[in-house]
């Protein structure tokens, strides 16, 4: 089954990984930003790596989400609470993945999560009990993303309701990646943190994108 995936901010570097990656498995890509002529710029990239396949289109944050099945926050979390505000009325009964990530520049490398306990956390905070918020993808590089070759890594998926979050695993798989059941919202904190231990580990081994394997599971 194939969705239209409206991703807000997804004119950015991680917007556009997870639009070209979606877009290559038939998923509808709607790019969204704050500026029209950014999206439709983004598009056009993506366009050319894609060799002219795929559905995309570019528009505001608002005409996206408007549009879209499921909507996908990829902005950076210094303007996640106010791009949440804003697009609110219009997430009531949707699907979020939030990609987000609570990193406060310069300490990038120190977990630092807001007070609502995540990213994930604040924005079903302002959401509200209507939006399905779902953390994913926090620790998969752009650079494996927009790379078009193989992922090796694996995600860990947490938030509102089961059936999200397989629905989410579902959309991971799609593109071959490896997803994990983490459970419940409240565990977003550790998905969010693993962030910031990431960056630290490619500073360390001088590497672009460490990443995570779960093993020891048989499935």
């Amino acid at each position: 089954m194939t969705y239209k995936i409206a991703i807000i901010g997804g004119t950015g570097r991680q917007g556009r990984g997870l639009a070209y990656r979606w877009a290559q498995v038939g998923h509808e890509i709607l790019i969204g930003s704050r500026k029209v002529e950014s999206a439709l710029a983004a598009v056009e990239e993506l366009r050319e790596r894609l060799n002219g396949e795929g559905k995309l289109s570019g528009m505001t944050n608002a005409e996206a989400v408007e549009a879209g099945d499921i909507a996908v926050l990829t902005v950076p979390f210094e303007h996640m609470r106010s791009t949440l505000e804003e697009l609110k009325d219009l997430l009531q009964g949707k699907l979020l993945i939030n990609v987000c990530v609570p990193l406060v520049p310069p300490k990038v490398t120190r977990v630092q999560m807001p007070p609502e306990g995540s990213g994930a956390l604040m924005a079903q905070t302002i959401l509200g009990d209507n939006a399905r918020v779902v953390d994913a993808f926090q620790n998969v590089s752009f650079e494996h993303l927009l790379s078009g070759e193989a992922i090796d890594t694996d995600v860990l998926v947490a938030g509102y309701d089961k059936a999200a979050r397989e629905l989410v695993i579902k959309l991971s798989e799609d593109i071959g990646i490896k997803a994990w059941d983490a459970g419940v919202i409240q565990n977003t904190m550790v998905v969010e943190g693993l962030t910031s231990i990431l960056i630290g580990l490619n500073i360390q081994h001088k590497v672009p994108s460490s990443g995570i394997r779960i093993t020891g599971i048989n499935e």
